[in-house]
């Protein structure tokens, strides 16, 4: 029988691994999301990564996914004079919005509406939180003049965190809008929104996505303490949530950031929408071969909650040991899957939601195949929803997804537990379901006597939503 890991390994692309054969072995190693982040990377570098991709796809016939990460309103330090200097605890730094070359007095932060959007006391960690400033005045010329609370080395370029400042840039910048237009040009299956604050920034990106006419899913990346204020409303207009812990962990007391993930896994496969761990979770690894207990535990702790996926970042795009960090994170997601614990967290269906007709039936296929000890459930989807509501509810028994809808295949490569496969014989009902069985016991996903349940809805070609539910036992 064939095995694959439910949770999703999501492998962020860079110089370490932009090669073709690269990319090949990072999938052969487990990984089954492709992660192009527009932070790094002109579009000539993006497009041969996602050429790359989509070629190894056609070869091996794969549905590896690709999942582009928008920069959003990133705030940076300008340039330092000579790559850094040094900030003494207790002095003066002033910040400001003209560009200069910075020094152990003064730095450009880019970013045209600091000034305006500061006020006294507030706090600005700058490099992930390794020096501290507290605002002391805004001078007239809308110079920024702070004290050092935590000094240490001032690096060109380096992010800047307010995590008690609301700031007034929008959540799509100019260079997000270039970078959108980019995703849709190559029907790219997931699109990252950084630093969402709000419901209404994930609306935003859907009504540009949907003016283009594509079906580009889009993520809400948690990273600042409005999302998390918000996180309701954003889970109920997001196609899928990652808990982004970088910047987040920055923003937010650090204490508080397990909490939050648990919490958010909770929500979203309530929602059933798929979310992602992402930020440190293999960090050792960038220049040691294997990963530190504290990250084993970490990834197991992931698994636990009911992630769908969890990301590498440094780890392989720029790392030493790329393939072997996505092997160490196989190998922790598989002994935590032998675990009976994380499955089957049934979540009940909301009878007031439009929906709830198929969501039960999607909730019932689930509890079948718990009580039936099936091998597998099966399920026809043109848009993906009946993929995402099974997979809310974390079935131990395989799940498999036939679909005539191509482009969904990829797509549904970041849900946890699911395994696409192209079949566009629609003639009928009960033909499908035997067609299916057979193609699940030739490709050696099931056995004589395995029980398999059917999910579809009939009549076939009208493509709604689920409405038939069928156990079958292999012959």
């Amino acid at each position: 029988m064939q095995h694959f890991n439910k949770t999703k390994i999501i492998t962020t692309l860079g110089p370490a691994t932009n090669s073709k054969d690269a990319i090949y072995k990072l999938i052969q190693a487990g990984a089954d999301v492709m992660r192009i982040n527009a932070s790094h990377g002109d579009h000539t570098f993006l497009k041969a990564i996602v050429n790359n991709v989509r070629e190894i796809n056609e070869e091996k016939r794969l549905n590896i996914a690709l999942l582009l990460d928008l920069q959003g309103p990133k705030l940076r330090i300008g340039d330092i004079e000579g790559g850094q200097c040094e900030l003494a605890d207790k002095q003066q730094f002033v910040l400001t919005t003209k560009e200069m070359d910075g020094n152990a007095t003064k730095a450009t932060i880019r970013y045209k509406d600091f000034a305006s959007d500061v006020k006294k006391g507030d706090i600005i960690l700058i490099d992930d939180g390794k020096l501290k400033l507290e605002v002391k005045q805004v001078t007239p010329e809308q110079d920024v003049v702070t004290q050092v609370i935590n000094g240490g080395v001032l690096m060109s370029k380096k992010g800047v965190n307010l995590p008690f400042t609301n700031i007034s840039i929008p959540s799509i910048t100019e260079k997000d809008r270039a970078d959108i237009d980019f995703a849709i040009e190559n029907n790219i299956e997931w699109i990252g929104l950084s630093f969402t604050r709000t419901a209404q920034d994930i609306l935003d990106l859907k009504k540009i996505i949907k003016d283009c006419g594509n079906s580009m899913r889009v993520i809400a990346k948690i990273e600042k303490p409005e999302a998390v204020r918000n996180i309701n409303e954003i889970i109920e207009v997001a196609d899928g949530v990652m808990v982004a812990r970088g910047d987040l962990g920055v923003e937010i007391d650090l204490a508080q950031v397990p909490i939050i993930q648990k919490k958010i896994v909770k929500k979203c496969r309530a929602a059933g929408i798929p979310v992602i761990i992402a930020t440190q979770m293999m960090e050792s690894m960038i220049t040691n071969f294997r990963p530190t207990r504290a990250e084993a535990n970490d990834v197991g702790n992931a698994v636990y909650d009911g992630a769908d996926a969890l990301m590498l970042s440094a780890e392989t795009s720029v790392g030493k040991f790329p393939v072997e960090t996505v092997n160490s994170m196989r190998k922790i997601i598989q002994a935590i899957e032998h675990d009976q614990e994380i499955y089957y967290r049934m979540n009940q269906p909301d009878k007031n939601s439009k929906t709830f007709i198929s969501d039960t039936l999607c909730y019932h296929a689930a509890e079948l195949a718990n009580q039936s000890g099936a091998k597998a459930i099966a399920a026809m989807t043109h848009s993906g929803y009946t993929a995402f509501r099974i997979s809310s509810q974390r079935p131990k028994a395989g799940l498999f997804i036939f679909t005539d809808h191509k482009p969904i295949l990829n797509t549904l490569n970041l849900v946890w537990g699911v395994r696409g496969m192209y079949y566009n014989k629609f003639e009928s009902t009960d033909q499908t379901i035997d067609d299916i069985k057979n193609i699940l016991k030739e490709d050696g996903y099931v056995g004589a006597g395995d029980v398999v349940i059917h999910v579809a809805s009939t009549p076939l070609k009208k493509r709604s939503r689920v409405n038939t539910l069928k156990i079958n036992v292999v012959d």
